[in-house]
């Protein structure tokens, strides 16, 4: 009746079918057993109501003592199997999704996270996944012994008194015909429960990573102003599915004391005719019930109760997990549209790179912001990238990871256009200091020896730090290397942070080095030190700066000069500067900077 089927669930019972196997055995010797109790308590009673006392001394009494014990540790032993295997199943289960679901997100490129907020893939990761494993774990129990425990119960009932049972039965088909009405209102309030729930996450994830600037315009009201509209909004609609679910309830908790009356009402009515000789007649046929088997029989119906509840309960988990299964199975449905091809290679990259009528557009963009370039960067060659803000100075080198894909027979590395070379070959062969320095809550160490898990930290370590040098200020921490980084490096300073990011990328030791204007936050005699050691020890290698000042390039083989997209030029810096243009524009325009004392290019 209730059970999630989808292809990226279903293997999962086969794989841990055995753990359920064992729980259902554990769970249908406890409800047969359990029934035996009820009997136990009839025969008491009508050998009570037939000689007046028992003999504690009796066969007839040692007989029922033992069953009831052994009842009893059937009882122990079994509830113990069933939890352990059927939580251990479904925990396993939650635990394989997650792990899918965190390989997915990995494989996934940046266009998917631009129409997909962190907010709401947390709330998959969170409340989704433990919805599902709530059903898997609770939902399966209840409704694998209410289907077992009513079945035995039922078939017991019929068979002592067929009548009395099926007048019984009667009010229980409402109860299926109530949980069919309402199972689909309620599987559709928890959808929208949890896409209010993402609303949450999505606010409160930006205004954390956002606190600075919060602080910096005193928005701290309005901030908490705008949370408590989504807050409000997301009570209502856990009002409205809690008023569902205690509805449900209610409603059968009304069909179950229905059935109560009516079997004390017709029970209480078979039990008299038979005591006064004048049994009941239905359709001809003479009903006698003794005592002690409507003790057995209510016992027996007694134990329909917890199954009836468990109903309610299985309705509402089902309906809470089937939304939020399908919330991940559309997640872990997801393609990633950047992906190897049937036909891609891998490639020991040397450093060539070279544009062919290049033109480039954002999958959610209206124009093109790269638009028909062409230029040739050879091995080993330092190349500096310059133009004005919004010019495409960083997609011209994001194209180069190939986070997005590209035109074919458009971008080549080592004559090898991009689209086929296999991703991890191509991203082996580059490394990248972002413009966005993002660093890890760890320890500085680690986070320069990112880039290698294999590394003999220390020796390689403190030499990319002299590289960016960054290991002086390293060395006056208390705990050096060791010192642990706030969340995204914020207990260091911006320059810190940004040759921190260098050195990692610098310890890849690849043939492609990217500095994505890494070296903006730092003075200009650190920045020499750092172009020093880049022309020192990246001499045969191909190095790429994006600058924001034009004595960052000064010194490179070549500038790419971009201008609304396009490329204005592509030559060393000694000619460029005698062209007419932006680079020579932003040359004169530094120059007059320093001549009148102002900033030094920043």
């Amino acid at each position: 009746m209730f059970l999630l089927w989808g292809k990226h669930i279903r293997k999962y019972y086969l794989r841990y079918g055995i753990f359920f196997l064992i729980g259902v055995a554990a769970l249908v010797a406890v409800d047969y057993f359990q029934l035996r109790i009820p009997e136990v308590i009839g025969n008491i009673v009508d050998k009570l109501n037939n000689e007046g006392s028992i003999d504690v001394y009796s066969p007839f009494f040692r007989e029922n003592i033992l069953t009831v014990i052994t009842v009893a540790l059937v009882m122990f032993l079994g509830r113990i199997t069933w939890r352990v295997s059927l939580f251990f199943a479904s925990k396993k289960i939650e635990e394989r999704i997650r792990n899918e679901m965190f390989l997915k997100a990995e494989s996934l490129d940046i266009a998917y996270y631009h129409s997909n907020k962190v907010g709401n893939i947390m709330n998959w990761f969170i409340n989704d996944i433990e919805t599902l494993e709530e059903f898997l774990g609770w939902g399966s129990l209840m409704m694998i012994d209410g289907l077992f425990l009513t079945a035995l119960a039922l078939s017991k009932m019929f068979m002592l008194n067929s009548s009395l049972a099926f007048i019984s039965l009667i009010p229980v088909l409402l109860i299926a015909i109530w949980g069919a009405i309402v199972e689909k209102r309620m599987s559709e309030m928890w959808r929208i429960r949890q896409e209010s729930n993402d609303k949450i996450y999505d606010f409160s994830q930006e205004s954390f990573t956002g606190i600075r600037v919060i602080k910096a315009f005193v928005k701290e009201q309005q901030q908490i102003s705008e949370f408590r509209k989504a807050a409000e909004n997301n009570r209502d609609i856990n009002v409205k599915f809690t008023y569902i679910s205690v509805l449900f309830d209610v409603v059968i908790e009304l069909i179950i004391a229905l059935i109560v009356a009516i079997i004390v009402g017709f029970g209480g009515w078979f039990v008299y005719g038979t005591i006064t000789g004048n049994p009941v007649v239905i359709f001809n046929i003479s009903i006698l019930l003794s005592p002690g088997q409507l003790i057995t029989f209510f016992g027996y119906f007694s134990s329909l109760i917890w199954p009836m509840i468990a109903l309610g309960q299985v309705v509402t988990m089902f309906s809470k997990a089937s939304a939020s299964y399908k919330r991940i199975a559309h997640f872990l449905d997801s393609n990633a549209d950047v992906k190897d091809s049937e036909t891609a290679i891998d490639v020991d990259i040397k450093g060539k790179i070279e544009f062919r009528n290049f033109s480039f557009k954002y999958p959610d963009g209206d124009s093109e912001c790269l638009k028909d370039i062409s230029l040739t960067i050879n091995p080993g060659e330092k190349i500096g990238i310059i133009g004005t803000v919004g010019s495409g100075k960083s997609t011209l080198v994001n194209v180069l990871l190939r986070l997005y894909n590209v035109s074919p027979n458009t971008l080549f590395i080592d004559d090898i256009d991009i689209m086929d070379i296999k991703l991890k070959s191509l991203r082996n062969g580059i490394s990248i200091a972002p413009q966005d320095n993002f660093l890890f809550s760890d320890t500085i160490e680690n986070n320069i020896a990112f880039s290698n898990e294999d590394l003999t930290h220390v020796e390689r370590v403190r030499d990319a730090a002299l590289f960016a040098d960054v290991h002086n200020d390293i060395s006056q921490f208390e705990k050096g290397y060791e010192s642990l980084l706030g969340e995204n490096g914020y207990t260091i300073s911006g320059g810190q942070k940004q040759r921190i990011s260098l050195a990692r990328a610098y310890l890849k030791k690849a043939p492609i080095l990217i500095l994505d204007d890494s070296v903006s936050a730092v003075d200009l005699k650190t920045e020499e030190t750092i172009l020093a050691n880049i022309k020192e020890k990246r001499s045969d290698k191909t190095t790429i700066i994006i600058a924001s000042r034009v004595s960052t390039v000064m010194n490179a083989d070549k500038v790419i000069v971009l201008n609304k997209g396009r490329l204005e030029g592509f030559d060393s810096p000694a000619n460029l500067v005698k062209q007419e243009g932006t680079f020579k524009r932003m040359v004169a325009l530094q120059e007059l900077e320093r001549e009148k004392g102002g900033s030094d290019g920043n």
